[in-house]
C-alpha cells in the first residue's frame, strides 16, 4: 500500500518530525540569517492625500530611512543596542547584542506630489502624509522626519 501524504492547498506535506519539532519557530533562521518580520502598515487615503502608518515600536526616529525616487516610496529602519553586565565582586561578564531591521517599498499613484512627503513618528507609529495633485510631480529626494 502507498504511504499516504496529507497535504492542504499552499501547504507542505506533512511531515512528522517537522511538526513535531516546529523547526520553522524552533530555528528563526533562513538561509543563516536570522528571518525577520516587517512591521504593519496601514494605508488610507481622503480627497486630499494618502496616509501610511507603519507600526514601529522599539525604534527611534534617528532610526528610520525614507526616501522617494521615481515613484518608489522606501522605508527602512535600523537599530542596533549592546548591554554588558559585570558582577558585583564576582568574576563573570555577559554581553548581549540586539539587531532589528526592515525595508518597505510601495509604488506611488501617479496623482501624488512626491516632493511634499511629510513624516513624522510618535508612540511607535511612523505617519507618512503624502499629497495628492492633479498632475504627477515627481521626486527624488530623502525625507526627514519630523
Amino acid at each position: 500500500m502507498k504511504n499516504l501524504e496529507r497535504t492542504d492547498k499552499g501547504l507542505k506535506a506533512y511531515d512528522p518530525w517537522r511538526d513535531f519539532f516546529n523547526l520553522e519557530s524552533f530555528f528563526p533562521f533562513e538561509n543563516g540569517r536570522q528571518s525577520k518580520s516587517l512591521p504593519a502598515v496601514n494605508i488610507s487615503e481622503d480627497d486630499k492625500q494618502y496616509s501610511v502608518d507603519v507600526i514601529a515600536p522599539g525604534f527611534k526616529k534617528e532610526d528610520f530611512k525614507i526616501k522617494v525616487d521615481d515613484d518608489v516610496l522606501s522605508i527602512s529602519a535600523e537599530t542596533k543596542q549592546e548591554s554588558s553586565e559585570n558582577g558585583n565582586g564576582k568574576q563573570y561578564s555577559r554581553r548581549e547584542y540586539s539587531y532589528s531591521s526592515f525595508t518597505r517599498t510601495f509604488r506611488l499613484p501617479d496623482n501624488t506630489k512626491d516632493d511634499q512627503i511629510s513624516a513624522s513618528y510618535t508612540d511607535g507609529i511612523l505617519k507618512l502624509s503624502i499629497p495628492k495633485s492633479k498632475e504627477q510631480t515627481k521626486a527624488t529626494k530623502e525625507i526627514a522626519i519630523n
